[in-house]
Order: structure tokens, then C-alpha cells, then sequence
């Protein structure tokens, strides 16, 4: 059983094709495959779960085992999958309800029209005997996200305290954003399922969008994250557009003996 491993700025993926025999994804399993000492190791896995011309659907499971509703850099990764195999400039990945299409802009980058982004109101929230303000942000995943310096020693300390408070009961992905001009944020990002990571394609649109409609930043936005950078543009209409790298590391094969 083959695997490839891709990354979106440290954000790593492992895509599963569609294979004979099938291998059947399950919590358990995927939990194993990305653990980064008893599996391969990895942030989630993209199942290419059915493909037809410039068109593929996809489940991402994050590393926990549980089903995420949307990932920039894993849709990114399918995207820059299928459109080399199939040799197209552009293609369209299906996850859940939402479809993102995707543009190849040539070497390793790709354009995303992520779709409608939502920004809520600012709520307060009561953590570790603290008020906390957040914006929350769909982003056909949901987002909260904290205006204050991005340390990596809060974003552990505040990352879990906030992804599963009771304000969530499907849990959250979670942001420290620092403004850096009009134009620039700098974000660290706790992924509901995964934890701390490099890199959040839905992280990064929802903490620009939020920075925007706020009235601090104005489109497009770069997005300086830990692994990288990202660019997200927002219209009038607020529809996003993402823009970042997809690279592939490696092919992997599977043990029969993992698989038991």
C-alpha cells in the first residue's frame, strides 16, 4: 500500500489514492499512520475518495482520528495532486458541502477560492480565570480568533483551554493574531484534532478576514505564519481567495504488518 507526503509550510499531509484493494480509513487507523513514532507520521491525511476529469472529492481526517470539515493546506495538497496527474491548470475539490476551486499559478504555488467566509461579532469568553475576547469565524470550519501576541508559550497555554470550551461543543481551531500593519498579520495557530501547527490554510483566511473586517488590515493580506507565509484576499462580498505553496516530500509504503 502506497502513500505520498505533502506539505503546505510545515503543514504535512499524508494523500491516500484510491487503491486495489481498498484501505479502509478508520479513527484507529489514522491515528496510527500519523503518529510520528509508531506510523509514517503526519498533521492529518487526504483520502481521495472519488476522481473524475478536473475533479476530485476528498475526506481530511486529522490526526485524532476525527473528520475535519475543511483544510486550506490539505485541499491545497489535493489540488496540486490531481492537477499534475491529470496535466490541468485548474481543478475543483469537493469536500463536504463546499467546493474549492483551485488555479496552478506554475513551480508550487496555488490559488484557492476558499468560498464565503462568516465573522462574527466579538464574544468573551471566561479561560483559566481570565476574560478573553475572540472573533468567531466560519470558514466552513470554525475559528476563534484572539487579538494578542502570538507566543508560542500562550498559544499552548490557551490553544486546548479554548478549542474545547463549552462556548464549542464541535470544538475549534484556535489564533493569536498580531497586527503588523495594514497589510501584514502574524498568526500562531492551534488546529482542533491536531494541536499546535507550522502552517493553517482556514486559519489564515479566518484570521485575515477577521483583521479586515474589523477594520485593521485591508485586502489582500499576507499571513506570516511559523512555517511561512500566505496571501488571502477578501472581496466586498467576502469570498476568499488563498494563495501558497503545496510541495511533495516523498512516497511511502506501507508494512502489511502496520496494517493489521
Amino acid at each position: 500500500m502506497r502513500l505520498s507526503k505533502w506539505h503546505g509550510l510545515g503543514n504535512d499531509y499524508l494523500l491516500l489514492e484510491q487503491s486495489e484493494p481498498p484501505l479502509e480509513l478508520t479513527p484507529e487507523r489514522v491515528t496510527k499512520l500519523c503518529d510520528y513514532h509508531f506510523g509514517v507520521g503526519s498533521d492529518g491525511i487526504v483520502e481521495m475518495v472519488s476522481m473524475s476529469g478536473d475533479e476530485a472529492e476528498v475526506r481530511i481526517w486529522n490526526p485524532d482520528g476525527s473528520l475535519a470539515e475543511l483544510s486550506g493546506n490539505g485541499v491545497r495538497i489535493a489540488a496540486r495532486w490531481l492537477a499534475r496527474r491529470n496535466a490541468r491548470a485548474t481543478v475543483r475539490i469537493r469536500v463536504g458541502e463546499r467546493v474549492v476551486e483551485a488555479h496552478m499559478l506554475g513551480g508550487l504555488e496555488v490559488e484557492m477560492e476558499m468560498g464565503e467566509v462568516t465573522v462574527g461579532e466579538p464574544e468573551i469568553l471566561e479561560v483559566a480565570e481570565e476574560e478573553i475576547e475572540f472573533v468567531p469565524v466560519l470558514v466552513g470550519n470554525p475559528h476563534a480568533v484572539i487579538r494578542r501576541d502570538p507566543e508560542r508559550s500562550e498559544l499552548l497555554r490557551l490553544g486546548p483551554l479554548v478549542e474545547r470550551h463549552s462556548r464549542f461543543p464541535e470544538r475549534t481551531n484556535v489564533q493569536l493574531v498580531y497586527v503588523d500593519n495594514r497589510h501584514e498579520i502574524t498568526v500562531a495557530v492551534w488546529e482542533r484534532g491536531a494541536g499546535e501547527t507550522l502552517a493553517s490554510g482556514t486559519s489564515s483566511v479566518a484570521a485575515a478576514s477577521a483583521a479586515i473586517v474589523q477594520g485593521s488590515c485591508e485586502s489582500p493580506v499576507i499571513v506570516h505564519l511559523v512555517g511561512g507565509d500566505l496571501v488571502v484576499s477578501l472581496s466586498p462580498e467576502r469570498k476568499a481567495t488563498l494563495v501558497g505553496e503545496a510541495q511533495e516530500i516523498c512516497t511511502v509504503e506501507l508494512s502489511p504488518e502496520l496494517l493489521i
